[in-house]
């Protein structure tokens, strides 16, 4: 996978999902994310009269020269929420225009629209950079947003094949994941959360403070919400949380790493993952289950850019990848984004020595794990490599229920 580009399904056109068909809801898994998601319907914007609007539409490249307060006040004319910096009210404005404006846009405006997650980030940096790790989203929209973009995926052979991605852009469900923040920092965070996301669930570390933790940030209310695995000895550090909705269970989960010499690889493979497998399989009793969040395991020799030179490095043992395997494939989960992408070479963690992200020297270490019942609603499973600010990046899920 290109470190430069999000990868997607190349067949989930945008025609198949901004539509209700056939009474089939469709919901976007983002933490997600990350960003989005619930019934996907064709928005109606209202009638623009405003001159500037239709010069803009005449010449998009006019939105770059437009001020802050022009854009805010252009957006709300719209309707679109006019929030954030001037570089996430230039994409929304540009998004608007290519998509809504009498079917016609500009192909260079839609191209140079910024990276769905830039509010992520943005949400990290008012926080203070607490949140260091990657951002997933699962989202179950009412209405959502498309970009469409040129993207490239590298499959197993070399081979570069280009496909059209699309990008979600209005978020449900976000996944905090391997949050370095402690319970102190959670009011302020949640200050700066995007408004509309008033569900929020956070668990930090407390035998480590700082050190791991995990969170769920959703735009709907959850039925129940729990924390950890009921297992005192694995539920001091924070990795993980659980949202119940109508028609899933969500998990966010960071697995431990088997650490430097290895240490933890033992607690790792003969404990924690039998244990959140057992807590998964309980769960999935009443409704289908979603696992989604740093798994620590890179499965394949697909899914690392240097196998024979890894075979004793945490996340990339026989035994870890045995373990994912029966503890988790084995019993009836379903990796989305290997199942949608069988041949493709797509990393969600880059480590910061070496710049192995320039390099594309990467692991996939992130997943969209679903239950075998519902494996068959993904409409898609993808990864958004553009993403900087950690040393993991976004990936996304969308499911039709």
């Amino acid at each position: 996978m290109s470190s430069k580009r999000p990868l997607s399904n190349p067949s989930a056109h945008s025609s198949s999902i901004v539509e209700e068909k056939k009474n089939k809801k469709l919901k976007g898994l983002e933490l997600a994310i990350p960003n989005s998601e619930g019934i996907v319907v064709k928005e109606n914007y209202p009638k623009i009269q405003s001159v500037e609007i239709q010069s803009i539409k005449d010449d998009p490249s006019k939105i770059e020269a437009m001020t802050v307060q022009e854009l805010r006040t252009t957006l709300r004319n719209v309707g679109i929420p006019a929030k954030g910096r001037k570089s996430d009210l230039v994409a929304a404005l540009k998004h608007f225009v290519v998509k809504n404006l009498d079917g016609q846009g500009s192909q260079q405006a839609e191209e140079h629209i910024s990276s769905i997650f830039t509010e992520n980030i943005s949400l990290q940096n008012k926080a203070g950079n607490v949140l260091d790790e990657t951002i997933n989203t699962v989202s179950e929209v009412s209405s959502f947003k498309q970009i469409k973009r040129r993207v490239k995926q590298f499959p197993a052979k070399d081979e570069t094949v280009k496909v059209d991605a699309e990008i979600i852009t209005t978020k449900e469900k976000l996944q905090l994941k391997r949050l370095k923040s402690q319970e102190k920092d959670v009011e302020s965070i949640k200050q700066c959360l995007i408004d509309g996301y008033e569900n929020s669930f956070w668990t930090c570390s407390h035998s480590k403070l700082g050190y791991s933790g995990t969170a769920i940030v959703s735009r709907i209310k959850p039925l129940s919400v729990s924390y950890g695995l009921g297992i005192p000895d694995h539920d001091s550090e924070g990795r993980l949380v659980t949202a119940e909705f109508d028609s899933f269970y969500l998990i966010n989960a960071y697995v431990p790493n088997s650490g430097d010499g290895l240490k933890r690889l033992s607690y790792r493979v003969t404990q924690w993952d039998s244990s959140l497998s057992n807590y998964m399989k309980e769960l999935e009793k009443s409704k289908p289950v979603i696992l989604t969040g740093d798994l620590n395991c890179a499965h394949q020799e697909i899914d690392i850019y240097n196998p024979a030179g890894n075979r004793r490095s945490a996340g990339f043992t026989d035994e870890e990848r045995q373990s994912f395997g029966t503890n988790f494939l084995s019993r009836g989960f379903v990796d989305t984004f290997r199942k949608q992408h069988p041949i493709v070479v797509g990393y969600t963690y880059w480590g910061y020595r070496h710049g192995t992200r320039k390099t594309n020297k990467g692991w996939r270490l992130d997943y969209f794990l679903v239950s075998e019942s519902i494996a068959d609603k993904v409409h898609d499973s993808y990864i958004v490599p553009d993403v900087a600010g950690s040393d993991h990046c976004p990936i996304g899920l969308i499911l039709k229920v």
